[in-house]
């Protein structure tokens, strides 16, 4: 049996220090995580609706406006783009990793108003009778291919079939950019613009289509851009203060608690690999705030180990066996430990629904490390103390614990 538990714990040990290297060394996971616009720099916009006789500015066209502008920057490829109101009439959008700004800002801010018209300017279908456009390369030629609903293809197929031998002018934003020739009735329900200068301009027009028009206009009143220099030096020092907390802990915990705090150190390098792997699978940003929560739960993903240890050297003062005392030790401990936490998470919930950008990414960082520490302190270190129990490792508990 004491081989067994030995075995255990070699092979556990083992399968740990391989991943650690494996995902520090060889495939870099902090290298997956999304950094915010502070961090990896980036652009802010600030936009502001202004009134026109054909759009007033209301809460309604505010929220429509919105919810366009997120789906265009989501459609950019931008990880975790923020899209958010201010006040009444502005709207926030924060792009991070964005090297184009300019392009970027023709993007969510265009109107995006397509007009068909025939040669007398009368209107025969717009943006509202498009199902989808698509960027593709026809006849060498970057273009955007349309294709219009059913009511939308009725019409276009009405219009040119009237219209053979006439054109049909097509306008974006009440600008001209094509006047094709109609030679026959088109009743596929489709038609195309084109040239653009590059497949990525046909692919930004065919997104501000898909999202539709904005209903109001907006004017940008704000444009910065966020040096990623800036968050290359926010890292280095944040890692910096992480470094140093950690080994703080680590000191703390080897004089006071002997051989078990270096079963506490072990459980904390396990606990900041979770954390990582958590972040990268949830795709949440990490933005400077969140690093300083990372941090932050360094110091408390310790607290629990402290706790159980506490309640262990209890135990055995009472002349409990060291298995016995691994078990109520944490058995004891583990309700004063979810209490501890618990008010913490309940915190972090409301910080990520009620705060914006920065706030979230300390809340969802902190949440997690609470929930991973408990992980951690509860179930991986308890397993390993009682695999040491099993194998006879924990024979001198003064030794091991410092009683």
């Amino acid at each position: 049996m004491p081989n067994r538990n030995l075995a255990w714990l070699l092979v556990f040990v083992a399968v740990v220090a391989g991943l650690f290297t494996y995902f520090l060394a060889v495939k870099p996971l902090y290298k997956m995580l999304n950094l915010g616009l502070d961090l990896q720099g980036g652009i802010h916009v600030v936009l502001e609706a202004v009134d026109t006789p054909q759009a007033p500015v209301n809460d309604e066209a505010m929220k429509k406006a919105t919810d366009i502008i997120n789906l265009r920057v989501n459609k950019l490829g931008i990880k975790e783009p923020v899209v958010q109101r201010q006040g009444a009439r502005r709207i926030i959008v924060e792009l991070a990793g964005e090297k184009d700004p300019d392009k970027a800002i023709e993007t969510i801010g265009r109107t995006a108003l397509l007009e068909f018209k025939d040669p007398d300017g009368k209107v025969i279908v717009t943006g509202a009778d498009l199902k989808k456009a698509d960027a593709v390369i026809q006849n060498g030629e970057n273009t955007v291919s349309l294709q219009f609903n059913d009511a939308g293809a009725k019409k276009f197929a009405e219009a040119t079939k009237r219209l053979v031998g006439q054109n049909i002018g097509i306008y974006l934003d009440g600008e001209l950019v094509q006047n094709p020739s109609v030679r026959e009735e088109i009743d596929s329900g489709s038609a195309q613009i084109s040239p653009y200068e590059s497949f990525k301009d046909a692919q930004n027009v065919a997104i501000i289509l898909n999202s539709g028009a904005l209903p109001v206009k907006l004017n940008v009143v704000e444009n910065r851009t966020v040096s990623a220099t800036l968050g290359a030096d926010s890292i280095q020092s944040s890692l910096k203060a992480g470094l140093v907390g950690a080994v703080l802990v680590v000191l703390y915990l080897l004089p006071f608690y002997r051989l078990a705090g270096g079963v506490a150190d072990f459980a904390l390098a396990i606990y900041a690999f979770l954390m990582i792997v958590a972040l990268v699978s949830l795709r949440a940003t990490l933005t400077l705030p969140g690093i300083a929560g990372f941090i932050l739960s360094i110091g408390m993903a310790v607290d629990a180990n402290v706790l159980i240890y506490e309640r262990i050297k209890e135990e055995l003062r009472k002349g409990l066996t060291p298995r016995s005392a691994v078990v109520v030790g944490t058995n004891e401990a583990m309700r004063t430990i979810v209490d501890a936490n618990l008010t913490t998470i309940i915190a972090g919930v409301v910080l990520y629904f009620y705060g914006t950008g920065p706030i979230r990414g300390f809340a969802v960082t902190l949440s997690l490390g609470i929930i991973i520490s408990m992980l951690t302190a509860v179930v991986i270190t308890r397993w390993v103390l009682m695999r040491m129990v099993g194998a006879r490792l924990m024979q001198n508990a003064r030794v091991f614990f410092g009683v």
